[in-house]
Order: C-alpha cells, then structure tokens, then sequence
C-alpha cells in the first residue's frame, strides 16, 4: 500500500513539473533514503517549484530561506534575546525548525552562512550558545543553486557538498510541456489546491521500508568496486568516501523499493550512481560534467 501511495505522489508532482519524470523519482528517493537535495540549473527551469510539491504533497513543515550575500548564520539558526523580567537570555528559534527546508539559492551566501547548515544536516540538530536543540523528524533540505559561472556565487565547499546525497538538474521542458505551461493553469496554483497526498508518518514508515530492502554480498562487492576505482583513478581527484557508499546503498534500496522490489539489483545502484556520486568526483564542476564522469566510472567497472 505504501508503495501505491508514493507513486500516487509521484503522478501528483508529475502534474505540476511537466516532462520531469525522471527528476521526481530521484528526488523522491533521496527523501525516502533520508537525504538532502541539491538543485542546481539555471533560474527560471522549477527549481523552487519542486521544492514545494515535496514539501506540500507529503504534508511536511516547511519554510524557505533566500540566501543572499549578507545573510548571517544566526539569520538561520536563531538567536538568543535577552529577557529583562526573567534576567535571562530566552532562544529564538530560527526557521530551520521545519520539516523540510529550502535553502534557495544557497551559493549566493558567503561560506560562513553556508556552514551554518552542516551540523543540521549531519545529526539533525543545531548547536547555538552552548545548548543543543534538535530539529523536527523527519528533516530534509532541499537547496537550489545557480551554475557558478553566474555573477555573485560563492562555490560550495567540498564538505558541504558531501552533505548532499544527491544533486540533480531539471533542465528545459520539452516543446510540448513548455506549451501546456504557458497556455495551461498556473503551476503554483494547481499546487495550492492539491491535498497532502500522504502525513508525514507515513513517509517515515517509507523510510523504515526502504532501510529494510535487501542487499546481497555479490551488489556490496560491486559498490565496494566503484568506491576503489574511484580512489585509484588518476583522472578523479577526489576519490569517494565511506559515506557516499552509504549515500549509494540507501539510494538504491529506495529505488528498488519504488520499483516494488524487496531487494537492490545492479540496475538500481546504476541508476542512482550518477546522482549520488557526481557532486562528489567532480566538485565545482556542472551536473552534466560531472555525471558524465560518473557514468564512465559506471562504464570501467564490470558488474558481477
């Protein structure tokens, strides 16, 4: 039944983002393996967009954050006011207390703003004046970028960019969805009238599914493979780390869980390996750069 439901989700998105098939089941994904999403294309293609129909259709929390060069960490995480009748310093939570946040146009911030978000997409928690404060389960963070080559970008860092667990472009719509969108209802709209499609318990529940999806010996060994070319290829100078092997596993047990299978086949890691491993073998470099590195990665290692 979860598995209908998500799908029921997928069609709904499907309605708003034309033609991006593809996208949505990589970004729903990343939410079921408990991962962050980076977005990045040029302005204009639905990037915010997206963001909302995954906030809006399982029913999460959300809020939007729009970077910009002087936006200060405490802009994010809150600040702590001082309280004359108590003669104490109360915290203000700051609106990364959501479900599900957009980070939008991150690469705007200076890269003190951006590191504000690591310990929150790390542990889920924030640390602000000595104290540790959690945040809402399930938490997720969604961030747009414009390509660096635009005016007034800061470069993420390579630790920041780790965080991610996938990043995905969205691209120009083909003719035909163009057309239904200048000519059709507004997206944004038909977004409002539509219903959360499923509470967030039950995306939690997902979760908890797709963690159970099995992966035999011979599919470890085969990521185990791509990790080590990785590290011995001269031509990635960043090889990938324990934890992109754990972003790979978990991606691929959401999408064979999509696909209504009770365990990963090589499929599954292949179709989700560009997403995951891109951001991290070619930092600083274009998603269609740096997916096209990784499939050649996927081309050299023989699967078993």
């Amino acid at each position: 039944m979860s598995v209908e439901l998500a799908h029921t989700l997928l069609d709904q998105a499907a309605r708003i983002l034309l033609g991006k098939h593809q996208q949505l089941r990589l970004a729903l994904c990343c939410m079921l393996a408990r991962g962050h999403l980076l977005i990045e294309d040029v302005p204009g293609v639905g990037k915010t967009t997206l963001a909302h129909v995954l906030a809006r259709l399982p029913g999460l929390a959300f809020q939007r954050i729009q970077f910009t060069s002087d936006l200060l960490p405490a802009d994010i995480l809150g600040v702590s006011v001082f309280d004359r009748e108590s003669s104490g310093f109360h915290f203000h939570r700051g609106p990364i207390f959501a479900q599900l946040i957009l980070a939008d146009e991150i690469n705007r911030a200076t890269p003190k703003t951006q590191s504000a978000l690591l310990e929150a997409m790390e542990e889920g928690q924030i640390t602000a004046d000595g104290h540790t404060y959690p945040l809402p389960a399930p938490f997720f963070v969604i961030a747009t970028q414009n390509p660096n080559t635009q005016v007034g970008t800061f470069a993420l860092p390579e630790s920041q960019l780790d965080r991610f667990l996938m990043r995905i472009a969205l691209g120009y719509p083909d003719a035909a969805a163009e057309r239904e969108l200048m000519l059709g209802i507004n997206r944004r709209d038909m977004l409002a009238d539509m219903p959360a499609t499923l509470p967030p318990d039950t995306l939690v529940a997902m979760q908890r599914a797709c963690a159970h999806i099995h992966v035999a010996g011979p599919l470890a060994d085969y990521v185990q493979a791509l990790l080590a070319h990785t590290r011995h290829n001269p031509n990635t100078p960043i090889g990938l780390s324990p934890r992109a092997g754990l972003a790979l596993i978990s991606a691929a047990r959401a999408w064979a869980w999509l696909a209504g299978r009770d365990h990963v086949q090589p499929e599954d890691i292949q179709r989700v390996f560009p997403a995951v491993a891109g951001h991290r073998l070619a930092p600083g470099r274009d998603v269609a750069t740096a997916e096209a590195h990784a499939n050649d990665v996927l081309a050299t290692v023989a699967v078993p």
